[in-house]
């Protein structure tokens, strides 16, 4: 998508479109209400200034916008497709093997239970084993921290999204 299409879309269109992103309708309505950016690199700068405003409530609405590890079938198959389209470092991502993939939802569960919402980790790049690794790490963390952590890497995830949506490269930000 330009740039000067969204800025162009009617409120609820451009809404829409920032959902693709990120859930939080807070940071969405702030996104939306900031048209008109004048171009991709600054829309990407006010997208990180109005997600370092976030709070709890917004984070956790966000989180709610993924879905959760859990069922290994889908697990899967998100590997199957990953391998299938993946380029540069994630065509290295190796089919997860039932363990993993088991241990991967058993670890999300006891996450839920601990503190309150799903498993949220930047995945581009990582396998499965990967991010189990992570994912038990980040259990010894207090809920303060680990919703900070979330939040970065929800941030992350967001980010990703928006460079994919405005087919941002990295000679838009030179």
């Amino acid at each position: 998508m330009e740039i000067d299409t969204f800025n162009g879309l009617g409120h609820a269109e451009a809404a829409d479109v920032m959902q693709r992103c990120c859930t939080a309708s807070r940071w969405v309505n702030r996104m939306v209400e900031g048209r008109p950016y004048p171009g991709i690199a600054e829309m990407l700068e006010k997208a990180r200034e109005h997600w370092s405003g976030m709070v709890e409530p917004d984070w956790l609405e966000a989180f709610e916008g993924h879905p959760r590890i859990g069922d290994p079938e889908s697990l899967k198959a998100k590997y199957r497709a990953t391998r299938a389209t993946a380029s540069g470092e994630q065509s290295s991502v190796r089919q997860a093997d039932e363990e993993t993939l088991t241990a991967l939802a058993e670890g999300n569960q006891a996450y839920v239970e601990r503190f309150g919402f799903i498993f949220i980790i930047f995945a581009s790049g990582k396998s499965a084993p990967e991010m189990l690794a992570h994912l038990r790490s980040r259990l010894g963390n207090n809920r303060r921290t680990e919703l900070a952590t979330a939040a970065g890497e929800q941030w992350k995830i967001t980010r990703r999204r928006l460079e994919e949506l405005f087919a941002f490269t990295r000679s838009h930000a030179a």
